[in-house]
């Protein structure tokens, strides 16, 4: 659970940095190629040859969980501000623990109770004066939602088992991302719109290597020590966490009293799938 609080905390600010700094102002495909160029750049000395097919399998999970999901997730800010794009968030958790259960073939009551307390908690969280442009972005966001769950949820049931060193296997990861980023950028970028300030440069590098590079990393690290119910509640903390830095430190509009009772409610969702988990444990022993 260490693994994605502490991720938590770090991709609090990523949400702030790309809607003020780099959305509508730099290209959404060449900032998508950069970020995902470096977390490449920062696992190749680590990585080593395994079988082809789990290489295989790992560069497709990235394609999607960060190729796909960033082209989705950097153009909703053309359409969204940062806390419509946070809101919008709020059925990732859903997503994952239906995904879960249809590769079980299963219906798990568990997870489905705990995600939607934590479902319920996020859509406490509201904004008013959405943009007109609104529907488009919920589209994206959720395209971007789909994306990032599913590739949670196969990294999980992919590395489970395997007993090999996750920092020594996760350069396929972002070289099956960089394949997507680079065949995006090349078929719909725009050299135009490329950064004009050390601030934007900065920003893309501190992205590629910490949020990127560093935070896929350790969430999907922190994915494999968890079970679904609470790594559905932990993406929907990113909402409360995001929205509370964009409003301490870009002085962005936001009702204090629902972000803090919608934060509470998806503690409380982290808690009853730590309590309902135990209660499972204690009675597989009885």
């Amino acid at each position: 659970m260490g693994y994605l609080f502490a991720v938590t905390l770090l991709w609090a600010f990523s949400f702030s940095l790309i809607g003020v700094y780099l959305a509508g102002q730099v290209d959404a495909w060449f900032s998508v190629l950069i970020r995902v160029a470096l977390a490449t750049l920062v696992f190749l000395p680590f990585l080593k040859k395994i079988p082809t097919p789990l290489a295989f399998k790992l560069m497709l999970i990235g394609a999607l969980q960060l190729g796909v999901m960033y082209g989705f997730y950097y153009h909703s800010f053309l359409f969204l501000t940062v806390p419509e794009v946070l809101l919008f968030t709020v059925m990732t958790p859903l997503y994952i623990t239906l995904l879960n259960d249809a590769l079980n073939k299963k219906f798990n009551w568990q997870f489905f109770i705990v995600a939607f307390i934590a479902v319920l908690g996020a859509i406490t969280i509201r904004y008013e004066n959405l943009t007109n442009d609104f529907l488009l972005g919920l589209l994206l966001v959720q395209g971007a939602n789909i994306s990032f769950a599913t590739g949670q949820v196969s990294y999980k049931r992919l590395m489970v088992n395997q007993k090999l060193d996750d920092k020594t296997v996760f350069g396929w990861f972002f070289i099956g991302a960089l394949v997507i980023a680079g065949a995006c950028y090349a078929l719909f970028g725009n050299a135009d719109k490329l950064p004009t300030s050390s601030t934007q440069w900065g920003i893309l590098i501190y992205l590629g290597i910490v949020a990127s590079g560093l935070g896929y990393f350790m969430w999907n690290k922190g994915a494999t020590l968890v079970n679904v119910g609470a790594l559905a509640v932990m993406n929907n903390l990113l909402i409360p966490a995001g929205i509370i830095v964009n409003v301490l430190i870009w002085n962005r509009d936001a009702d204090i009293a629902r972000l803090t009772i919608g934060a509470a409610i998806m503690l409380l969702a982290l808690m009853v799938n730590q309590l309902l988990t135990k209660r499972k444990v204690n009675s597989t022993v009885v």
